[in-house]
C-alpha cells in the first residue's frame, strides 16, 4: 500500500522495537505474532523507513469495527498514488556572488594592506 521497497518498521515510542526490518531474517519471528502481542493499540504510532527510496512515514493505528467483510485494514491518508509527482522548482536563477541571498561583492576602495 505506501509503495516502499526496503522497509524498517518500528514502534514510535522511543524503545526501537522494531517490528519488520530490512534486513533478511532479521524479523522473521514476528511474521506469525498480531499487532497487540506488541502492545500495538488503538493510537499507537509506528514508524516507517525506507532508506533506499529516502521515504519515511509516521503511522497511526486506529481501531475500528466498521470494515467491509474480508477486509483487514484500511489506509486513509495521503498514500504515494494520491499523491503525485512534486511540482519541479525553477532550474536556473541569476546568481552573481555564488550566493541567492541577496548579497552583492563589495565596492569599498579604502586601502587594503
Amino acid at each position: 500500500k505506501f509503495a516502499m521497497v526496503a522497509p524498517d518498521v518500528q514502534i514510535d515510542d522511543g524503545k526501537g522495537t522494531i517490528l519488520i526490518s530490512s534486513e533478511e531474517g532479521e524479523t522473521e519471528a514476528n511474521n506469525h505474532r498480531k499487532l497487540s502481542d506488541f502492545g500495538i493499540r488503538n493510537g499507537t504510532r509506528l514508524q516507517a523507513d525506507d532508506f533506499l527510496q529516502d521515504y519515511t512515514l509516521l503511522i497511526n493505528v486506529l481501531h475500528g469495527e466498521d470494515l467491509e467483510k474480508d477486509v483487514e485494514f484500511e489506509v486513509v491518508g495521503d498514500t504515494p498514488e494520491r499523491i503525485g509527482p512534486k511540482p519541479s522548482e525553477p532550474t536556473s536563477r541569476n546568481i552573481s556572488n555564488g550566493s541567492d541571498d541577496g548579497a552583492q561583492p563589495s565596492t569599498s576602495t579604502g586601502n587594503q594592506q
